[in-house]
């Protein structure tokens, strides 16, 4: 979703669109599948190329993020049982049942894994940080859009982002808290 919105606000993604929508993501991944190489080894060339634009990478990715280039991180964080459904049901779609009785498990691993990666990210001098909540992104889409818009300095069509904040594709969640 924060992918559609940057794009939305006239910012340009680098993407190579090899990864198509799917029933998971029927509006589509916006994924460069070179960002899966950024723990391979030196800097990678694309990097370069990347500035000014908006590049989606996981978070177990950015760590690798090299610090001889300057970072505006838009880190988005969702109910952790609403990530794990919706794994679940990839999974189940995929033909390999998950194993529902690993899910404390798993989300315990998943709230370590956010809390050393923001925490990385906030003490690397590279990295200029926002946070921003998935659900609350969907119920307030044009103050977030605007937040992002302070964030990014000003460039964006804020209503334009607003308005690609699609409460139809929040359709895992958890019933939980």
């Amino acid at each position: 979703m924060m992918m559609q919105m940057l794009q939305a606000g006239g910012l340009e993604i680098l993407t190579d669109a090899v990864r198509t929508p799917d029933g998971s993501n029927p509006k589509g991944y916006f994924e460069f599948e070179a960002v899966k190489d950024l723990d391979k080894g030196p800097a990678p060339a694309w990097l370069t190329g990347a500035r000014g634009k908006a590049v989606k990478i996981v978070s177990s990715l950015v760590r690798w993020l090299p610090e001889s280039h300057d970072y505006q991180v838009i880190f988005m964080t969702r109910n952790l049982d609403e990530v794990i459904v919706s794994q679940n049901k990839m999974l189940a779609d995929r033909g390999a049942p998950p194993d529902e009785g690993q899910n404390d498990r798993i989300k315990r691993l998943y709230e370590t894994h956010v809390e050393d990666t923001l925490r990385l990210l906030r003490g690397r001098r590279s990295v200029s940080l926002l946070v921003v909540d998935y659900s609350q992104t969907l119920a307030r889409p044009a103050e977030t859009a605007r937040q992002i818009d302070r964030f990014l300095h000003g460039r964006l069509e804020v209503d334009a982002m607003a308005a690609a904040a699609d409460p139809n594709l929040h359709r895992n969640r958890s019933g939980m808290g």
